[in-house]
């Protein structure tokens, strides 16, 4: 067991409950804020989440409800922020309770729409959050399979190595591994990336491309990948470790994959509103699409695969065309 028994989870989605999942291994007791009331009753009763990996088994007895988001920043100092990219504001919007002093862990793979920013960079500068209060969760780890406990790695990138650590033992078991990492901006900008190019999978598969493009498409995507992150953090690091390319990779060839099923959609048809009408999930890499091309814009980086999503997603290009353009640019 992990000593300081004093996490807390704030989502009540898939990504939130397989952390909370992976946490009970370790940790007697986690705080869990999530919206919906019915949803907590249910779980008390039957360890389970009615809504989400509802096969993943919950013990109640080491779970502390909340429908309060303010009870459980009270109470927790340690917040691991598990939301969708697109509601964090709208949660946020509801604290009385300060974060000074209070640890956060991002396991959110995607950008705040209102500001555009990565999750940090958002507590960073719209809450003063120290950067060595800040840590991010992400690997090529999908939820259902934590679920399944089929084994997956996870990568702990904070500037604090203590704080990397200990969440690191927090969330090991034997069916996940986990490794620390200082890289906290550049594995965030990666696994906001990886969710474009997921959607560029996506779109490709549904307009009939095979696996001969996508091995191409995904061989230029971590390339892109790493001259994106150069220009916005340089630093020395391995583009390869699983972090960047393994998320990338699981991202965009999973089943699981919500933003590879949104671009699938996109490429059989759909415009953007019925796709999204259609799935029950976030497909985060739309936001990621429109705040990565104007990042790439100032930053001056050479993005086909982003320019090619953005031109099908906010200029209602065809995708079709704008994919033949694409294949002229990979190599």
């Amino acid at each position: 067991m992990v000593n300081e028994q004093n996490i807390a989870v704030i989502g009540g989605g898939s990504w939130a409950t397989a952390i909370v999942k992976m946490l009970t291994e370790n940790v007697s007791e986690i705080g869990w804020y999530m919206r919906n009331t019915n949803s907590i009753a249910h779980i008390k009763e039957n360890n389970h989440n009615p809504k989400y990996l509802s096969s993943a088994e919950l013990d109640a007895n080491f779970l502390d409800l909340s429908d309060d988001i303010n009870y459980i920043v009270k109470n927790y100092s340690i917040l691991i922020f598990a939301v969708p990219s697109a509601f964090l504001t709208s949660e946020l919007n509801k604290l009385s309770e300060s974060l000074e002093g209070k640890t956060i862990f991002s396991a959110i793979k995607g950008i705040v729409p209102e500001t555009g920013l990565i999750i940090g960079e958002h507590f960073n500068e719209k809450f003063n959050i120290p950067l060595e209060n800040i840590g991010v969760i992400t690997g090529p780890c999908h939820a259902e399979e934590v679920a399944m406990e089929r084994l997956s790695y996870l990568t702990i990138a904070c500037i604090d190595e203590a704080k990397a650590s200990f969440m690191a033992k927090a969330l090991q078991s034997w069916y996940i591994k986990v490794k620390i990492s200082d890289d906290i901006i550049g594995t965030e900008y990666a696994a906001m990336l990886k969710n474009i190019y997921a959607v560029a999978a996506g779109i490709a598969h549904g307009l009939g491309y095979g696996d001969n493009f996508q091995s191409v498409l995904m061989s230029n995507a971590i390339r892109e990948m790493k001259r994106f992150i150069k220009k916005v953090h340089k630093m020395k690091r391995n583009i390869n470790n699983s972090a960047y390319l393994g998320d990338l990779l699981v991202t965009g060839y999973s089943v699981f994959s919500r933003n590879r099923m949104f671009g699938n959609m996109i490429g059989k048809g759909y415009t953007v509103i019925s796709a999204q009408h259609e799935m029950s999930m976030i497909a985060e890499g739309y936001y990621a699409t429109k705040s990565a091309y104007k990042i790439k814009q100032d930053k001056k980086a050479k993005t086909p695969i982003i320019d090619t999503v953005y031109s099908i997603l906010y200029e209602n290009k065809n995708p079709k065309k704008e994919f033949k353009k694409l294949t002229d640019k990979l190599d």
